[in-house]
């Protein structure tokens, strides 16, 4: 822990039982456990699958608040949320209950085995972005340098996003 905070954005998925539960119970209990604080949580989308197409749809959501924890501490609490969550360990784009990933660490770049920060296909999604620009539109990706709304505006990707 240290002594700044750093605002995070975080996607979150599921499609898999209570789709809306598992996200809204997931921001919960990040701010109860005050790993992140000032969470605002956007609204929730139903979206197309990813890769695997023949599974349920998903409800997306994004996350932003600020932590004073390193990202490797993040990342370790959204996986032990996923786990709370009867996630199970499956195939790459695999139907779940919950999907948490951090997309956006302040101004942090870090590539390593367990954690790539930015999100490396963040601006290739819609249904990441859609839900990031109502909450956060002019966040800036440290790599790009293009805020969520104009990558959301470039973004190719015409897969659904439905506002729940």
């Amino acid at each position: 822990m240290n002594n700044a905070f750093t605002t995070v954005l975080l996607s979150l998925g599921s499609n898999i039982g209570d789709k809306r539960f598992n996200i809204e119970n997931a921001a919960e209990l990040l701010q109860k456990a005050e790993i992140l604080l000032d969470i605002k949580l956007s609204s929730l989308y139903l979206t197309e699958p990813l890769g695997v197409r023949n599974q349920p749809t998903f409800l997306n959501a994004a996350l932003i608040g600020k932590t004073e924890f390193e990202p490797c501490v993040l990342l370790e609490f959204c996986k032990t949320l996923e786990y709370f969550h009867n996630r199970k360990k499956k195939e790459r784009w695999a139907a779940r209950e919950l999907d948490i990933d951090i997309i956006f660490f302040g101004d942090c770049v870090k590539k390593e085995k367990v954690i790539e920060i930015p999100h490396p296909r963040m601006h290739e999604r819609r249904f990441v972005l859609v839900p990031a620009a109502e909450i956060a539109p002019n966040l800036i990706h440290p790599i790009y340098k293009k805020s969520i709304k104009k990558m959301l505006q470039e973004c190719k990707d015409h897969s659904f996003v439905i506002a729940q």
